[in-house]
């Protein structure tokens, strides 16, 4: 086998646009498998490196959210073929470590020494390394990860919403399972209603919370989470967002999920819990955002603060079962995919992002 020449969007400088250029794939190592990318999700995060408030080494080829189609192995690849779909996991995982094999993969000790390969993945036609967010780079039509981070998709999930099983959907359903345990009857607080947001309120509706409230700045996010299960709305640019959480559930809610990514959204989230309340931080913020919470919120009221990293996922178990409800209609994937655009446009699909009105944009890589 050898190295292919692609297409894919890079990120030359922070504060620019991607732009669209040719770049060079390294064959497959052993446990590697080569993949045709179908759909790819933009996500928050991607922004963030975009804009510069999450730092990358550059040039690099950004996004994570992928679908798509085996085109190769490498040699010991034994459980994935060519033709074979999948959906991409951006946490592979050694799978014998103490955290792995107690069901928290997403935390493995030895994720550097999986991640470690001998050559650049990506480079430019001249040479030049390139580097790959999360050792995925999905902005580009071909990508190489290992095969453990390759979860075979079933076919009756199309790649165009396949791809959020890989991100929003199994970081935001997750959180509510592995993550804060929501339980039936429970009041829940979702402050943030994108793509992660509106899995997590999906994720509250599955686990049969009886209240859920969705908070944001956008009109249309928050008529959007009501179709995926919400209950109630509070304006996120209100005066005192407490106290308006805290009219529609007196006292405050059980579980809230930050799922935007600033320090002010993760100390509200703790404010509009009831004593005894968890709250669950999904969100991915700037380096070097810190969160304060006040020590009578912890000692006296006794309430939790954790985080959950991609949904604290198992995602060999989780995406069937997220294909599962998805067949039933109970999983909502195509509704929430707001913009499809080709790399091309993959700019044009940020600034749909930017405006507050999608749930979802994703890049059609074969458009």
């Amino acid at each position: 086998m050898a190295s292919i020449r692609t297409e894919a969007a890079l990120l030359r400088a922070a504060g620019e646009p991607l732009a669209v250029g040719a770049l060079v794939v390294d064959e497959p190592e052993p446990h590697e498998v080569l993949v045709s990318v179908s759909h790819v999700g933009l996500c928050h995060s991607d922004l963030h490196y975009v804009r510069g408030t999450l730092e990358v080494e550059l040039p690099a080829v950004l996004g994570h959210e992928v679908a798509g189609v085996v085109e190769r192995t490498g040699a010991d690849v034994s459980g994935l073929r060519p033709g074979d779909r999948v959906v991409v996991s951006l946490v592979p995982s050694c799978g014998r470590c103490g955290y792995c094999e107690s069901g928290r993969p997403t935390i493995c000790s030895r994720s550097g020494e999986v991640r470690r390969r001998p050559r650049p993945a990506y480079t430019l036609p001249d040479g030049t390394p390139v580097a790959r967010l999360a050792d995925v780079g999905g902005f580009s039509r071909h990508i190489l990860v290992r095969e453990n981070a390759a979860v075979p998709l079933p076919g009756d999930v199309p790649t165009l919403v396949g791809c959020l099983l890989g991100c929003c959907v199994a970081t935001g359903v997750g959180a509510v399972f592995h993550g804060a345990g929501v339980r039936p009857g429970s009041s829940v607080a979702v402050i943030g209603c994108g793509g992660v947001g509106s899995a997590v309120v999906q994720g509250a509706r599955l686990a049969g919370a009886s209240e859920i409230v969705a908070v944001d700045l956008s009109a249309d996010r928050l008529r959007a989470a009501m179709s995926y299960g919400a209950t109630a709305t509070v304006d996120g640019a209100a005066p005192d967002v407490r106290a308006a959480v805290h009219a529609v559930v007196p006292g405050g809610v059980e579980f809230s999920f930050e799922a935007v990514g600033s320090g002010r959204t993760a100390e509200l989230a703790v404010a509009i819990l009831r004593p005894g309340g968890t709250a669950t931080v999904v969100g991915i913020a700037p380096s070097g955002t810190t969160v304060a919470v006040p020590a009578d919120a912890l000692f006296v009221e006794e309430k939790r603060v954790i985080g959950s990293y991609m949904g604290s996922s198992r995602m060999h178990a989780d995406v069937p079962e997220y294909a599962r409800l998805y067949r039933r209609g109970a999983l909502l994937l195509d509704e929430m995919v707001s913009e499809v655009v080709p790399l091309a446009e993959i700019n044009d699909g940020f600034d749909f992002m930017r405006h507050g009105k999608a749930t979802r944009v994703v890049v059609d890589m074969g458009a």
